[in-house]
């Protein structure tokens, strides 16, 4: 029996690398020219669009890191849902999609911080941009590539370092060749299988536990079972929020809800989708779309990460922390593979290879593109031809330094990980993103001043008071003698976008009033055709 189970997955996963390799070919056939490979030639169909944007916007971090960190958190963590949807759909499409579309047709940018170069005429802008992606999304790629190996591991006893290598060099190959077309296209494939994969998890899930009333009602009746470190930390159980003020809820609600929430708005790999479409009506065609794909897959991933709590009592007498063996990253896996039937953990495998490689091949094209067109065009003041050999190379680069991160960083930090670079890019980008699209008398020196201003702000809040960066890094014991440099609650727990946004925003907003308003024909040209 065990050699058909065998039969059956390399079989499914044969298909399923056929399917994406023939997509990367027809990407790659169809890339003639810088546009093509940065921009997918501004001819995107919507539900590819939507698709693709979902999709790498969910990965194994939201599905094994989310949904791990649920079954530690509880059902508080579906606030980040609502945010997903309402922030990272809605709003994002409809507001910032359409005139970001609109603006990089106008300026024609390719990237996201060529356009925000463009809009206030900077090349500072672009480089400065282009350096704090390339260098700060490995971690979050790393985060995802771990998340994929660790479920391989689990499911096929395949030795974590080597599952990590294998993926990374699969996805390396069709991103390299077939630019964002290629990675596109196989997004919304990867994103069509990881909806039924959720939704069959879903419907098991309930199954096993006798309903959705049976299920929810138990997990309520764990709340005696919450661990008393947990307890003191302000864990009140899994259908709970955690005690207003405590650190557990300030990690939930500041790092978790409003640092991913909100940091949607300003991730340079989504953002450059809304200049895929060829106009406006494909964006409003591509929401509903969006939103349910991000509703099937952060939903589900957080309840069945908090009603894994009631599986693990009910078989082993343990809640899912300690199934784990109190990694987070482990307990959707662990889960799985011992709730789940043979056929759908292969399947689900599936799943899961899908939501890392959407992911990745995006965050690799970024990175790349960042090397290629925004620092080194802009540095060397020269336009195509070479920057797409340098952009490959700088793909090659990011899927090297991933990898090698991912051997070394330590237990559960994809959730962590993930919210890390999705606040520094909601710090460093959103004031400059949304005042160039909204407010026209945004200068050059107001938007360079929120930039630096929100990144290093961002980077002295991990480095010296947000202890569950400071405290491994050790940089303020050496430099200060202590761990942080804010003892005083709730300061060590607040994640640095509470901090570092409104900062930006603030120095933006203040430095543009103090200077010379742009010229009129240029800020014309920007808004051209937008209402």
């Amino acid at each position: 029996m065990i050699w058909m189970d065998i039969l059956l997955l390399n079989i499914i996963v044969l298909v399923y690398i056929l399917a994406v390799g023939y997509l990367g070919y027809r990407g790659w056939r169809e890339t003639c020219n810088s546009s093509d490979y940065m921009v997918a030639g501004r001819k995107i169909h919507p539900y590819v669009m939507a698709m693709s944007y979902g999709a790498t916007f969910i990965s194994t971090s939201a599905i094994v890191g989310f949904g791990g960190t649920a079954g530690l958190f509880g059902m508080g963590l579906l606030w980040l849902t609502f945010l997903n949807i309402f922030v990272g759909i809605f709003i994002a499409f409809v507001v910032f999609g359409k005139r970001t579309r609109k603006m990089g047709y106008n300026l024609s940018a390719m990237t996201f911080p060529e356009l925000l170069a463009r809009r206030f005429d900077s090349r500072f802008i672009q480089y400065f941009s282009g350096l704090v992606i390339f260098l700060g999304m490995p971690m979050y790629a790393s985060v995802v590539l771990i998340g994929a190996a660790r479920f391989i591991e689990t499911t096929l006893a395949i030795n974590f370092d080597l599952a990590l290598l294998f993926f990374s060099v699969i996805i390396a190959a069709y991103v390299v060749l077939g630019g964002l077309k290629g990675v596109m296209y196989t997004d919304a494939l990867q994103a069509t299988i990881m909806f039924v994969g959720m939704a069959f998890l879903l419907l098991m899930t309930y199954s096993h536990l006798g309903g959705i009333a049976a299920a929810h009602q138990a997990l309520t009746d764990l709340a005696p079972l919450v661990p008393a470190n947990l307890a003191a930390m302000g864990h009140l159980g899994w259908t709970a929020m955690p005690a207003s003020g405590s650190a557990w809820w300030w990690t939930l609600i500041s790092s978790l809800v409003l640092g991913v929430g909100i940091g949607v708005l300003a991730m340079p790999q989504l953002v450059v989708r809304f200049m895929t479409v060829k106009s406006g009506r494909e964006l409003n065609r591509a929401v509903l779309i969006g939103g349910v794909f991000i509703l099937m897959m952060t939903g589900v991933a957080f309840v069945v990460g908090a009603l894994s709590n009631v599986y693990f009592v009910q078989h082993d007498s343990v809640i899912a922390i300690a199934a784990a063996s109190g990694n987070s990253d482990s307990i959707i896996p662990v889960y799985i593979n011992r709730a789940m039937p043979e056929w759908f953990v292969y399947v689900f495998m599936l799943t899961l290879l899908a939501a890392a490689m959407s992911t990745l091949s995006s965050q690799f094209h970024a990175q790349g593109t960042a090397v290629g067109r925004d620092v080194y065009e802009t540095l060397v003041g020269v336009r195509g031809g070479r920057s797409i050999l340098i952009t490959r190379i700088g793909i090659i680069i990011a899927v090297v330094v991933a990898v090698i991160l991912g051997y070394l960083l330590p237990p559960s930090i994809i959730a962590p990980g993930t919210a890390i670079f999705f606040g520094l890019c909601a710090a460093a980008f959103l004031p400059m993103y949304a005042c160039a699209l909204f407010w026209k008398r945004a200068t050059r020196a107001g938007a360079i001043a929120g930039l630096v201003t929100g990144t290093f702000v961002s980077l002295f809040w991990l480095v010296f008071v947000h202890q569950k960066e400071a405290v491994p890094l050790g940089i303020a014991k050496m430099i200060l003698g202590r761990d942080v440099l804010i003892s005083a609650m709730p300061w060590p727990v607040v994640d640095p976008i509470v901090v570092a946004l409104p900062l930006a925003f603030l120095v933006t907003v203040a430095v543009s009033l103090a200077t010379q308003p742009p010229k009129a024909e240029h800020v014309e040209k920007c808004f051209e055709g937008i209402e």
